[in-house]
């Protein structure tokens, strides 16, 4: 097995999940199998907790794992599908660990990070690198790890050390350190510097792990001098200094990592220079169809996405994504307009009445309205008078989750007069419970007590509107993660 760990210097946000998933297209189209790994340095056991605004979306998996939006990236990007075990975090290390101790695993050993939790760690990753994630039997040839955070992170230490010691554990020539790292300019000056790189580099050497590839984040390509300096303070071969400038689109990313001849590198490092298996050049040609078509699309068509977490747009990421695949597919530009559900609401047109005219304009000028999953009932009017509006005026509606439950409920008032009817999360003594708490829930327990993962609906009448938006087929699988639906 071959590893490619992908880590993060300087900032944080600077694109290593999208790094991390083009390196593994750029493999893949090499011939390789490719599977992935996240690491998240933080103590939930997993995202399914979280606020949007704290960590962006959060993705489900088939198996029902409520995992990092970046898990997401990789599925589309690689077309694999992951389970929850490719998504570590602190808190499942030390769940693991920790239940180790109670059952006497370790014969009275004192537990401790180092050896204890570093070789949970390490363990963990072997153990799951080797699961087929492609639909093809036999493991993978190559695992790509993403280390979240930036180095010199605290919560990041145990990994760190524990990553230094897998390095030595599998051997010369199965382990490749990638380091995205930033260079910015100063605007001022107007240079490129080199400086937060040799700092990140420093501080990685520092912690026992040295970088074969250096992955340089910046607005416009790095001038020649620049990356000779950066040869030489950071010790990396100017033939292994990849610059990922800022692009149209991320389609773009792995064709810029194949131009640099960045999976060279890798090979190289990895010991696994052409033999007959592994062709010389990456076959993308699909891909660069795919990213010069969205680059020449003129026409427009926008889409309103009214919720509540329109302040941060990783929070709606994979809703985005399918909307930009659809748009791509029709040759349609997409504008998304960002509407918060809040300030379509009458008490908003009194307490901000220059947003609530604003969300309104918005509203009226989309071609389509969308209105994705959400908790709790802060904003729900706003999204009933979104749906009242696309219903009355003929505007096509997308409810996903909560949105289809907001259809529902609004459709219930409106049209079959049933003034109380509500959601029993937003109104437990409602008259008209049109949306209900799921059987199999948890009103106690948060944490992966929902209705997650892929399930199977089957269509008992054929022809009818739901079936026909499926092509007639007699079932359909989809992953739900919610804790009402519609009786």
């Amino acid at each position: 097995m071959k590893y490619v760990l992908v880590t993060g210097g300087v900032v944080s946000g600077l694109g290593k999940g999208v790094t991390a998933s083009s390196i593994g297209v750029v493999l893949k189209a090499c011939g390789l199998r490719v599977t992935t790994i996240k690491i998240d340095p933080y103590l939930n056991t997993d995202a399914g907790t979280m606020s949007p605004f704290e960590h962006g979306e959060v993705f489900v998996l088939d198996d029902g794992g409520e995992v990092d939006l970046d898990l997401g990236n990789y599925e589309r990007f690689l077309d694999i599908k992951l389970t929850r075990d490719n998504n570590i975090t602190t808190g499942k290390i030390y769940q693991a660990v920790i239940n180790k101790e109670r059952r006497g695993d370790y014969l009275g050993k004192t537990v401790q990070v180092v050896p204890h939790i570093t070789d949970e760690i390490q363990d963990w990753i072997e153990r799951v690198a080797v699961i087929p994630v492609d639909g093809k039997e036999g493991p993978p040839d190559v695992c790509v790890i993403e280390l979240g955070g930036t180095i010199g992170d605290i919560e990041s230490m145990p990994f760190i050390e524990a990553l230094g010691q897998f390095s030595y554990r599998v051997g010369p020539g199965n382990f490749c350190l990638v380091h995205v790292s930033l260079v910015p300019v100063i605007n001022v000056v107007g240079e490129q510097k080199t400086k937060p790189t040799q700092h990140s580099v420093r501080g990685l050497r520092g912690l026992g792990l040295a970088p074969d590839v250096l992955a340089c984040r910046s607005t416009e390509p790095l001038e020649e001098h620049v990356k000779i300096k950066l040869s030489q303070f950071c010790h990396v071969p100017i033939s292994n200094i990849v610059n990922l400038h800022d692009v149209t689109n991320i389609w773009h990313i792995p064709l810029l990592l194949r131009d640099q001849k960045t999976h060279e590198a890798i090979l190289k490092v990895l010991d696994l220079q052409y033999d007959g298996k592994v062709p010389r050049e990456p076959e993308l040609g699909m891909w660069t169809k795919r990213a010069t078509k969205l680059d020449k699309l003129k026409t427009s068509v926008k889409i309103a996405m009214v919720g509540k977490y329109t302040g941060l747009s990783d929070s709606y990421l994979s809703v985005i994504k399918a909307l930009l695949h659809a748009s791509v597919a029709m040759e349609r530009k997409l504008v998304v307009e960002w509407v918060p559900s809040c300030d379509l609401e009458d008490s908003s047109a009194k307490e901000t009445p220059e947003a609530h005219k604003k969300a309104w304009k918005l509203l009226k000028g989309a071609d389509g309205v969308l209105v994705p999953g959400g908790f709790g009932d802060r904003g729900v009017q706003g999204k009933i008078l979104a749906a009242k509006y696309a219903r009355e005026n003929n505007v096509p509606y997308l409810g996903i989750c909560l949105g289809m439950q907001i259809a529902v409920i609004e459709f219930a008032r409106s049209v079959m007069k049933l003034r109380g009817a509500n959601s029993t999360e937003f109104d437990p003594a409602t008259t008209s419970p049109c949306v209900i708490f799921m059987p199999e829930g948890s009103k106690t327990q948060m944490g992966a007590t929902m209705r997650l993962g892929s399930r199977r609906t089957y269509f008992h009448v054929s022809g009818c509107k739901s079936a026909k938006l499926y092509a007639n087929a007699s079932s359909v699988d989809e992953r739900h993660r919610h804790r009402y639906e519609v009786p």
